[in-house]
Order: C-alpha cells, then sequence, then structure tokens
C-alpha cells in the first residue's frame, strides 16, 4: 500500500465540506476534527488523514494516492485526540453488524436455551464461532424454526458440553435434505464437502478443532487470538 503525499488533498466531500489536507510521512494528520468520522491510522492508531464521509472514501483515497512504500494504514472510525491518535467509536458499519451477528444467534437452536449464560464459557466461544461465520459470509441455519427461511439450510452449532466444545456442521436446502433431489450420495458429499470446508475456514481464524463422529462435524474447543482487536473507549 502506497503512503499519501504532503500536497495531495483528498477531493471527497463528506457532507459538511472537503476532507482535510492528508499529512506527508507519518506525521499529524492537520484539520478540523469532527466528532466520530472516519480516519486514516497507522498500525499504532495515529491519524494520518481525515475526517472522510465513509470507510470506503477514507480506503479510495489511501489506494489513489501514488507514493513510496510505507507501513501500511487502515479506515478506521472514531474522535481524533490531541495527541494525533484515535479514540476508537462505533461506527454505522459495527451497529449494522452487531444486529446481523445479533439476528443470526436467534438462530440457535432450543437446546443452547438453557445454556446461555455470560458465566459458562460455551456461551462466549458460540458467539465467537456465530461470528466468524458470519464474517465468512455464511449464514447460520434456523435449527429452531423461529424465521421463515429454516428451510434454506446454514451453519449448525450444536452444544456439546461433555467435549468442552461446539458441534460445527453443515445442513443444505431442505431440497437436498429431505426431498433428497440430486440423490443421497449427492446429498452426502456436499455435506462432507461443506463440513470441511467450514473447518478450514475456522482453522483459518485461528480456532482450534478436531473432527467429530462419521459425519465430518467437527468439535470447536477454543476460539482463535486475532490480531488487532479494536480496543473502545
Amino acid at each position: 500500500m502506497t503512503a499519501l503525499q504532503g500536497d495531495e488533498r483528498a477531493s471527497l466531500h463528506d457532507g459538511g465540506g472537503d476532507v482535510s489536507e492528508l499529512a506527508s510521512g507519518h506525521g499529524r494528520a492537520t484539520g478540523t476534527t469532527t466528532p466520530s468520522s472516519w480516519w486514516l491510522v497507522d498500525a499504532e492508531q495515529r491519524v494520518l488523514a481525515g475526517p472522510f464521509g465513509s470507510r470506503l472514501d477514507a480506503a479510495l483515497a489511501e489506494l489513489s494516492s501514488p507514493g513510496v512504500e510505507v507501513a501500511p494504514l487502515y479506515p478506521a472510525h472514531g474522535v481524533r485526540r490531541d495527541d494525533g491518535t484515535l479514540a476508537s467509536r462505533f461506527s454505522p458499519d459495527d451497529r449494522a453488524w452487531l444486529a446481523h451477528l445479533s439476528d443470526q444467534l436467534d438462530r440457535l437452536a432450543d437446546d443452547w436455551d438453557a445454556l446461555i449464560d455470560d458465566a459458562d464459557p460455551l456461551t462466549g466461544l458460540v458467539c465467537e464461532v456465530a461470528a466468524a461465520v458470519a464474517e465468512a459470509g455464511l449464514p447460520l441455519h434456523d435449527c429452531a424454526g423461529r424465521t421463515e427461511s429454516r428451510q434454506l439450510g446454514g451453519v449448525c452449532l450444536t452444544p456439546a458440553p461433555g467435549e468442552h466444545g461446539v458441534l460445527v456442521s453443515w445442513t443444505q436446502h431442505d431440497r437436498m435434505a429431505l426431498g433428497r433431489v440430486r440423490g443421497h450420495a449427492a446429498d452426502l458429499a456436499a455435506q462432507d464437502v461443506m463440513n470441511h470446508a467450514l473447518a478450514g475456514v475456522l482453522a483459518a481464524f485461528g480456532f482450534e478443532l478436531e473432527p467429530f463422529g462419521d459425519a465430518s462435524g467437527h468439535i470447536v474447543r477454543a476460539a482463535g487470538s486475532p490480531s488487532g482487536l479494536t480496543e473502545w473507549e
């Protein structure tokens, strides 16, 4: 990723005026600070440019500006402190994501009802797994039938307290799982492929898991430890 040059000015408009002049190198960004905006920051959360009207505007400002290769910059949402660093705040994207995740968690099977407890390790684990699955773009299966999308299939997260983990498996659309429209062999093959794909995604995200049973499902016993977690003030 290239650095933004000192004399360049973003041509984007955030609804209240042009964004501030972009800072040269890794110095402090200049310009008027607006409450809770998008900025470009480095790995130490130092603000280098902004404010911008959206995450996309900030990313495009970085990508579209020529310059020498330096440490990467990142779009981030928050308030710029007096010392030039960023105090992170929830963005509209964050709120939309949390609403989506809440909707996905509502699809958990009834088996979870007796287990959901802030003090239960499985509660935190299933939330981590559900978030990872959703971030990968996969829906949770409505195992409890609380919505009209139960027949669509998706990822099943089943509590396995005896195994101290969460059983992760894939369910096809009812046309395959129940109707067997492509035959029994195709149904089993699809489930096997998707179960292994799910395991691969979760392993790539840092989760600890192992095969479980004869149906190619996997038990997740520990959450990943992603780097760069946002600290909120």
